[in-house]
């Protein structure tokens, strides 16, 4: 046996509704269901008993990806440091088509990037773009625009 596919990946947010409104209003994932978590298997795999969790699941447009948005009602916890060099972190990368319009859109609604566009000039990805920057709570997006030889 071994890993089929990944199935989502998750963020734990502090405001949900904020974090629905990113990744559906600004990025164009498709909210497709939400709810309370209160059953007992949720504090066992989570290692909180008695856990309530809001939780949200939304699709990329292409319906391939899925992220788990998850708001500790009960059991929160403090923020961790976010920059991409502590080990332990990690980001989470869209593909889009054009990444100067997305940026700009995102920029006049006042997302923090952590640059422009940048052009990758060497590699397996070079003739492409890309882009960090940080989402509501400060977890890092990336967005990549393949080049003609990543598509």
């Amino acid at each position: 046996m071994s890993v089929e596919a990944v199935y989502h990946t998750g963020f734990t947010v502090s405001d949900m509704e904020r974090s629905v409104a990113f990744y559906r209003d600004l990025l164009g994932l498709t909210l497709f269901r939400r709810q309370l978590g209160t059953a007992p298997y949720l504090g066992t795999i989570t290692g909180f008993p008695g856990v309530r969790i809001d939780i949200a699941l939304l699709r990329t447009p292409d319906g391939q990806g899925m992220l788990e948005l998850l708001q500790y009602v009960s059991h929160p916890g403090a923020p961790t440091e976010r920059e991409t060099n502590r080990p332990g972190n990690g980001h989470l990368c869209f593909k889009v088509s054009d990444i100067h319009a997305l940026a700009s859109r995102l920029r006049a609604h006042g997302v923090r990037l952590l640059s422009d566009p940048v052009e990758i000039t060497a590699g397996v990805h070079a003739g492409s773009w890309g882009i960090y920057l940080r989402d509501p709570d400060g977890f890092t997006i990336e967005l990549f625009q393949p080049g003609p030889v990543s598509s």
